[in-house]
């Protein structure tokens, strides 16, 4: 089962569509995992445990053949959303990431299609200790206007390097 967490909280996001894109284009049973966590605090922590919800979604990874990471930037970096869902991942036992095949993407307005959130995605996840997948780069740009009223990626360049990189995580996640 392939697993995505989404670092866009809007249900019609951009993000959340070339996700989708990538499930459908990399094939098999896709698992959209629930990110709206309560904000990381030691304090509750150690009064209440991990919450349920983190370890089911920390559960989802490690069972996952891989995982998709999408993120919209803002302010010249991922979602506080995202972020806040690595923390508590972080924090549950038995290393979820570890050795797991993960592919990074990024959809933005600008014009850089969030390069520097996924560049600071991909430092914040280097401790959990994943297989990043190096590339093809998915950094769609004007990402708005990138998809059809059914949701498909009409980008074709974009269209042609997410093929790519779904194809280079499903032999990732063959090994």
């Amino acid at each position: 089962m392939l697993v995505g967490l989404c670092g866009s909280l809007r249900a019609d996001s951009s993000n959340r569509k070339l996700m989708r894109e990538a499930a459908r284009l990399y094939g098999g049973a896709f698992s959209e995992a629930d990110i709206r966590f309560p904000l990381y605090d030691n304090d509750l922590e150690d009064r209440e445990g991990v919450p349920q919800a983190v370890e089911s979604v920390s559960a989802e990874i490690k069972a996952a053949e891989a995982v998709l990471v999408v993120t919209p930037e803002y302010n010249q970096s991922f979602s506080g959303v995202l972020k806040n869902a690595l923390d508590w991942i972080s924090r549950t036992k038995g290393g979820p990431w570890r050795d797991k095949p993960v592919a990074l993407l990024s959809a933005a307005a600008g014009r850089a299609g969030g390069a520097r959130a996924q560049y600071a995605l991909r430092l914040a996840m280097n401790p959990f200790r994943p297989r990043l997948l190096t590339g093809p780069e998915v950094l769609l740009a004007n990402s708005r206007n990138q998809f059809d009223e059914a949701g498909r990626l009409t980008d074709e360049r974009t269209l042609k390097a997410l093929i790519e990189l779904m194809e280079a995580l499903r032999a990732a996640a063959m090994r």
